[in-house]
């Protein structure tokens, strides 16, 4: 018999704006996964503490304005620092489960200053951070919020039988990024939304054809009921966004061949789970494998920059 591994998607809300909060959640979350079996947990786009709803509901790209500012300004304190230890007690959570979790969070890494980046990290069943990719272009608004990200986390990591790779969001559109994952041997991919069956529907099933992969596509939920009490101009924010159409999932798992494993959940917080046996994706690539028998590396050849982007390079004697 050959090793299955068990993998969920978490589909679940944030405290909007509350980094301490979610987390909590999170981790809550990676308790209940562990009850069922699974080994690797996926979670939606900035989870943690959320998705920048507001800046095309509130005229986001006013130049100099206080209430944008002041978001803003709130929005980068609750994003996540790596370095400051925000993520140890999710670390912990997955090692005391020997669980695989995939986080989308709002990284603020100390040597970019204040600036913000969506990002997905990794965290090995040994509770240590493996990756950490920010999103290469933020799509339409959220350039308003986030920087673009570089090529560090285009990274393949064993979890159990699986090679896994992540990406963010639209990401998964660029047929580039995709294919520095497959030429490392992913045959389990997983992409994360902020939530929305619109999103993942046609991609997950078209990233599996193309890959000859499971894709797992894990998204977020907003609700109303979910807000931070800190969160500032909260009157004017309700109003703004009282009838928008909130993040409602669409969290969906494809196999191989293209068919729905899980077909997408919307308006349904929890955890859907598989099994996903590695003789599927050996099956499916007997006719077509991207990155082995089908490509051409000595006409069509990808070449990656996987450094970590920084302001300045120092040389000290």
């Amino acid at each position: 018999m050959a090793e299955v591994l068990r993998v969920a998607a978490a589909q679940i809300a944030p405290v909007w704006l509350d980094r301490a909060a979610t987390l909590a959640r999170v981790i809550e979350t990676i308790d209940q996964a562990a009850v069922s079996g699974v080994e690797l947990l996926a979670f939606g786009e900035t989870l943690v503490p959320g998705y920048p709803f507001w800046v095309e509901r509130t005229d986001g790209a006013r130049f100099d304005d206080g209430f944008q500012k002041d978001l803003h300004a709130h929005y980068v304190d609750q994003a996540v620092t790596i370095e400051a230890g925000h993520l140890d007690d999710v670390c912990e959570a997955a090692r005391r489960n020997a669980m695989t979790v995939i986080l989308g969070v709002l990284e603020r890494p100390p040597e970019r200053g204040e600036s913000v980046y969506a990002a997905a990290v990794t965290i090995s069943a040994s509770g240590r951070i493996l990756s950490c990719q920010r999103k290469l272009m933020p799509t339409h608004e959220e350039r308003l919020v986030w920087a673009t990200g570089d090529g560090h986390g285009l990274r393949t990591h064993g979890v159990g039988p699986f090679t896994v790779g992540t990406l963010n969001c639209w990401e998964n559109w660029m047929p580039l990024a995709r294919a520095s994952l497959q030429s490392q041997g992913e045959d389990l991919h997983v992409a994360i939304w902020p939530g929305s069956a619109r999103l993942t529907r046609d991609i997950t099933r078209f990233m599996a054809l193309e890959g000859r992969s499971y894709v797992l596509s894990a998204a977020g939920l907003m609700r109303a009921q979910d807000w931070s009490d800190a969160v500032p101009h909260r009157a004017r924010l309700r109003r703004a966004m009282t009838d928008m159409p909130w993040a409602s999932g669409g969290s969906c798992l494809a196999g191989p061949d293209g068919r729905w494993l899980i077909e997408p959940v919307e308006h349904e917080s929890g955890l859907f789970v598989a099994e996903l046996d590695p003789r599927e994706v050996r099956r499916a690539r007997r006719n077509f494998d991207p990155a082995g028998h089908y490509a051409r590396p000595d006409v069509l050849k990808l070449q990656v920059d996987r450094r970590r982007q920084r302001s300045a390079d120092f040389q000290d004697d």
